[in-house]
């Protein structure tokens, strides 16, 4: 199944069923006005939204109209949780190294978590707004995961049937603030602006052989300014599945129906595949010539994050953004 949230002037949007070609949506008010109305009741209204996906596609719903992501909020516009990973820590450790922090054993054997803003999403289509390009304004192309209401204490053997979504995102960092603040060790917070999610949020099954063991086994796909950056395969090198994930972060609390996880840059050890995120290139340069040449995005700069499957079709849409001078 394909959703979205249209924009309709309201917080949380309207609720849209997308068809698997992501020609045609409809929106489904009797069955659920809201992706968090969805999943605070996803046992009751999954088998009602799955019998209507299967119309929609074979072209039997006369009020279906054409679908369009400009008109896309983040699949959540808001929600109760947003907890990002860092699952590929091939990239931890260069990005570690770039700002002179040793990187400890245990972050091969024990997840990395951040707790980020979740009251206020970007659109995937709507302009990254920053004060100032000293920040060092990067991009972070990831896949994340959407559960429903998850126990404490969940192992990592059951945490895969409470992933009921997944999503693009693109976890925009503020390079030059980061040190600074994990300095306080205190982590994140200022650094770590809102994050932006694709138009489109899929169920699993929607990916076929493609998902396994709780990973997606397909390129990401990033450009920046329409030029190729990086294309890793998000099911190559990550230390730590979404199943892990879940599992790490509902240890010592219960996680509720919406709550996000992220899986942080998405990183291959095979460096032709190109980077997820300006920071990993700086590093590969400065190791390659004792100095980063690429910069950090500059107002006017754009990237674009999308993923396909294996006939070239786009399968949640892209996260298409500028970032501009924000005024207040």
């Amino acid at each position: 199944m394909k959703l979205a949230s249209y924009h309709n002037g309201r917080r949380d949007g309207q609720l849209m069923l997308v068809s698997k070609d992501l020609t045609k949506a409809v929106a489904v008010p009797a069955i659920a006005k809201t992706m968090q109305q969805l999943l605070d009741a996803w046992d009751l209204l999954y088998p009602q939204l799955s019998e209507l996906y299967e119309a929609l596609n074979d072209g039997q719903m006369d009020n279906a109209i054409a679908f369009d992501e400009a008109r896309c909020l983040s699949p959540l516009p808001r929600a109760y949780q947003w907890a990002d990973g860092s699952a590929y820590v091939n990239h931890v450790e260069l990005v570690r190294k770039a700002r002179g922090a040793e990187m400890p054993e245990s972050f091969w054997t024990d997840p990395l978590v951040y707790q980020g803003g979740s009251d206020s999403f970007i659109a995937p289509k709507a302009d990254i707004e920053m004060a100032s390009e000293e920040y060092g304004i990067d991009f972070e192309s990831e896949i994340a995961i959407v559960t429903d209401d998850v126990a404490m204490g969940v192992s990592a053997d059951n945490a895969a049937k409470h992933i009921k979504l997944l999503m693009l995102v693109n976890d925009v960092s503020l390079r030059n603030l980061i040190p600074g603040e994990l300095g306080k060790g205190f982590g994140f917070f200022q650094s770590k602006p809102s994050s932006a999610f694709s138009p489109i949020a899929i169920t699993p099954d929607e990916l076929g052989d493609k998902w396994q063991d709780s990973k997606v086994h397909l390129p990401l796909v990033t450009h920046l300014n329409s030029e190729l950056f990086g294309r890793p395969n998000a099911g190559v090198d990550m230390t730590f599945n979404f199943s892990q994930l879940v599992s790490h972060v509902a240890k010592t609390r219960p996680l509720g129906a919406g709550a996000i996880i992220g899986s942080g840059t998405i990183s291959n050890y095979d460096r032709s595949a190109g980077s997820s995120c300006l920071a990993e290139k700086r590093m590969l340069e400065i190791i390659a010539d004792g100095k980063a040449s690429t910069p950090f995005m500059q107002f006017g700069d754009t990237v674009r994050i999308e993923m396909f499957d294996e006939n070239g079709v786009s399968i949640f849409g892209s996260i298409d953004q500028k970032v501009v001078e924000y005024k207040a």
